[in-house]
């Protein structure tokens, strides 16, 4: 059984999530390919949804997404949570709208 590196910049990789990708070959062989720092964004785009829903659609889609060969989640503002660099301007625009809603 193949095994999965499972460090990341930040965020630890949560059980439903690393089930997904260990049932899924091109999403193992993605995952175990790519940078602690872009695992880290899929970590962080799936465990930031508020809703469970919400966090298995994007589970779904993750695995998805790396099976055709993806390597970061798109469309997505990346990681708030790293604190070896500060926050662009353009994020902070993003999650400034996001607060007035």
């Amino acid at each position: 059984m193949a095994k999965i590196v499972t460090t990341s910049a930040v965020h630890k990789l949560p059980p439903d999530l690393k089930k997904a990708v260990m049932d899924s070959p091109k999403a193992l062989a993605i995952w175990n390919s790519i940078t602690p720092l872009a695992r880290n964004e899929w970590i962080c785009w799936v465990i930031s949804g508020k809703l469970q829903e919400t966090r298995g659609i994007r589970i779904n889609k993750a695995i998805s997404k790396m099976s055709g060969g993806m390597r970061r989640p798109c469309c997505w503002i990346g990681c708030i949570h790293r604190k070896d660099k500060a926050i662009s301007p353009s994020v902070q625009f993003v999650l400034n709208r996001q607060a007035k809603k």
